[in-house]
């Protein structure tokens, strides 16, 4: 279990049913219903693996992978916070590319 020296408190809102099936198990088990509830929660958080992606996309659209591209994201992002850029609408694309 964790130290006193990494623990942070949090309060969490649970429906009275829900609470009640957790006292019957932790009792059934000899146990507190907050110890229970913590091993519960802390067991559930060491069994999954957390990886993040610097994809930006929501699909993971693979043309986010290609590092000249997002380079080329990043130098975007970088020009427009600089005031060196120009926001489009769609009509006004649309009338640049004559469609």
């Amino acid at each position: 279990m964790a130290t006193a020296v990494n623990i942070k408190r949090k309060n969490i809102d649970l429906p009275v049913d829900t609470l009640q099936k957790l006292s019957i198990m932790a009792v059934s088990q000899g146990r507190s219903l907050k110890n229970f509830i913590e091993t519960i929660l802390i067991n559930k958080a060491n069994s999954i693996s957390v990886e993040v992606s610097e994809n930006p996309s929501p699909s993971g659209d693979s043309w986010f992978d290609d590092p000249g591209n997002m380079a080329s994201v990043r130098r975007g992002i970088e020009e427009m916070k600089a005031g060196k850029g120009r926001a489009y609408t769609i009509d006004e694309i649309r009338t640049l590319l004559g469609v």
